[in-house]
């Protein structure tokens, strides 16, 4: 049966669309060059880790989702989606040859009245000003006259069990007021509630508002975790008392560092030099700057614990616990968890790790030994460093067990560990 909808791009954001659409009964074809990507996804096996699992998988192979590595097939579609990854690159800005690709593939088997939509994380302008002209140079069709273009930001909470693809509400910009209401008519099909944007550019400016709207207030409770310690006051009591004003307040958790997919820095997620006024997010910048010494702020607290017990962190037997970016999800992308141990590793530390998740770990280029007895590994260390928490972990057992636990996640029950 020919499919109806391709998704290009089946990692973190193309997997859930297409598994949105495809429990939706919408028949999805998802598109990879790379035919190894393919044949996992044919065989059953999710080839992005931390993305959908295996049974996620065989339920929409069953409900008629394919995988393929022929652009042929985005020939027969009537909506394709563009959820190629867009990484920071070692300039930290962003990485848009992947959706430069997918936007090849598919302007050779462009067709009139086809909707194509970009869900990547982009600069706004973006989809005007590279995915557009892109589309219509490979394919010799006008977009909003020949076909319909729009952007429609991912919006994610992996892991979340109340928050999904269909009752998350879709930001929806088009090109023209058509595009956009093509847009709305497709994601009407797959998610409760549509959200009309005025164009293009306001829907990826959404991106970058949402994104550092956390960015910004995480790294404001960081520095109030680091303030909060040098006067002896405590945290996470603040916290508590803070959060039950009923307005004017939005309670965040200070954590060790930030991670994730999401690309909330500026200027990676800006347009180029001399596309804009040239007045940078300033304070997003300082809030990168602030979110990124976390990794180091922790490992300086960890010495100074076991300095303070008449230990070095030099020979120091540390247990990590929690080695993923996200509670109960075995991603590991952009956790501080690697850069801790790094700097451990560089203080001369003996390290260990516990991840219900993750089977092997490295860091700093060398295997990190996995503790297997759990709270036999924690009564052995000098340190144990909870770093994620994942519910599986039983706190009090552990703070009863570890002889010092530095609790980076406010997790544990007052008085129980020492809190970041």
């Amino acid at each position: 049966m020919p499919a109806d909808l391709a998704v290009l791009g089946l990692g973190h954001l193309g997997l859930p669309a297409a598994q949105a659409a495809s429990a939706a009964g919408i028949q999805t074809v998802g598109f990879t060059p790379d035919p190894r990507v393919a044949a996992e996804l044919t065989a059953g096996r999710p080839p992005v880790e931390g993305s959908l699992t295996a049974a996620d998988i065989r339920r929409m192979l069953a409900g008629g989702f394919s995988a393929s590595s022929d652009p042929a097939v985005l020939g027969r579609v009537r909506t394709a989606l563009i959820c190629a990854p867009t990484p920071l690159g070692t300039d930290r800005r962003l990485d848009l040859g992947h959706v430069r690709e997918a936007a090849a593939a598919l302007a050779g088997q462009l067709r009139p009245r086809m909707l194509v939509v970009l869900e990547s994380t982009v600069y706004p302008g973006c989809t005007e000003d590279m995915l557009r002209p892109l589309l219509e140079e490979g394919s010799g069709l006008r977009a909003g006259r020949d076909f319909h273009l729009a952007c429609s930001p991912g919006r994610l909470d992996p892991g979340s069990r109340r928050y999904g693809y269909a009752n998350i509400p879709r930001v929806i910009g088009g090109l023209t007021p058509a595009c956009t209401e093509a847009a709305a008519a497709f994601y009407g099909r797959v998610t409760d509630k549509v959200v009309r944007a005025r164009g293009t550019k306001e829907a990826e400016a959404v991106k970058v508002l949402e994104s550092n709207f956390r960015h910004v207030n995480i790294a404001l409770v960081n520095e109030m975790a680091v303030l909060c310690h040098d006067l002896g006051v405590d945290l996470w009591d603040v916290l508590r008392c803070a959060e039950t004003k009923p307005f004017g307040f939005q309670a965040f958790r200070p954590g060790p560092g930030v991670g994730g997919h999401g690309v909330p820095v500026d200027p990676g997620s800006l347009p180029p030099a001399g596309r804009t006024a040239g007045y940078p997010l300033r304070m997003v910048e300082l809030a990168q700057e602030v979110n990124e010494r976390m990794p180091r702020y922790v490992t300086q607290r960890a010495a100074a614990l076991l300095n303070e017990h008449g230990k070095s962190a030099r020979g120091a037997r540390l247990l990590l616990l929690g080695v993923t970016y996200k509670p109960d999800l075995p991603d590991q992308e952009g956790s501080p968890a690697r850069e801790i141990a790094t700097r451990l590793l560089e203080l001369g530390a003996q390290l260990s790790f516990h991840d219900p998740y993750v089977a092997q770990w490295r860091a700093a280029g060398r295997p990190i030994p996995r503790a297997d007895a759990l709270y036999e590994a924690a009564a052995a260390a000098d340190l144990t460093l909870l770093l994620q928490h994942h519910s599986v972990y039983d706190l009090q057992g552990l703070a009863a067990k570890a002889p010092l636990l530095l609790d980076t996640r406010g997790a544990t029950p007052a008085g129980a560990a020492h809190r970041l």
